[in-house]
């Protein structure tokens, strides 16, 4: 690890007091989270084209196919837990130097880690909620799972007879309006931003580093691999996202 890098990343930390940090599916996977797009991974066992918003409200087939890749992921994910990554992020909000977390997640490892829901703006949505496309009532995921387990399908919203669907952005969906505006207005406002363990080809989200360079913010990419803006940031380090934050948290306490 280039440690002229890390103290330069630890003195941008200290010397920042309104940073966004925008997470990617690279900081989940040192927790075990499994890649949906590796080798065996859940794109390998479920079609993408069938996993549409579209084929979601109109098809009972597709919808059977969609619960049961929920069913898969809830029991793969329920142990997992945060990495020195997410707890490092978490750690800024205790700072008071965090404006939010703009994630690409939907597992709620930043919250399990210790940043308050409301500093997380989840642009993809949450797994472990479930909600009714019409009236949008909330419902327990744990039921759900267990009716799944058991081979039952799900009910209709008891409410209003609407489609139940987990909480999360499907293909075809569009991303939630308000949050969106938000994490545009946290990124054009801060004075850095952190991207971590995102490719950053997925617009518009990966347009939030672009809005930050442009309003005046310092911009650090970490990822294992290149990203279209490694260009335009002021430091990129490729490597693991967990070993790179605590380390540069670490020396950003020095000195204080």
């Amino acid at each position: 690890m280039d440690k002229g890098k890390l103290e330069f990343f630890a003195r941008l930390i200290k010397t920042s007091h309104n940073i966004v940090v925008f997470t990617g599916a690279g900081v989940s996977t040192e927790s075990g989270v499994p890649d949906f797009r590796s080798p065996g991974g859940i794109w390998d066992r479920f079609d993408p084209q069938e996993m549409t918003f579209q084929k979601f409200v109109s098809s009972p087939e597709s919808r059977r196919k969609y619960w049961e890749l929920f069913r898969i992921c809830w029991k793969e994910f329920r142990g997992i837990e945060p990495n020195p990554a997410h707890l490092a992020i978490a750690e800024l909000e205790k700072q008071e130097k965090l404006s939010a977390v703009v994630t690409q997640n939907v597992e709620e490892l930043h919250q399990k880690a210790g940043n308050r829901p409301e500093k997380v703006l989840q642009l993809h949505g949450n797994m472990w909620k479930i909600s009714c496309l019409e009236c949008e009532a909330p419902y327990s995921w744990q039921e759900a799972y267990n009716r799944l387990e058991q081979g039952k399908m799900i009910d209709n919203c008891s409410r209003c007879g609407g489609l139940l669907k987990p909480a999360t952005i499907s293909f075809g969906q569009q991303l939630p309006a308000k949050i969106l505006k938000e994490a545009q207005m946290r990124s054009s406002s801060c004075d850095l931003f952190i991207s971590i363990g995102s490719s950053l080809v997925v617009y518009p989200a990966a347009y939030m580093p672009q809005l930050a360079k442009e309003s005046g913010a310092k911009l650090v990419i970490i990822n294992r691999e290149p990203t279209p803006f490694d260009s335009i940031a002021d430091l990129v380090i490729e490597g693991q996202a967990g070993e790179i934050m605590k380390k540069a948290m670490e020396l950003s306490r020095q000195d204080r």
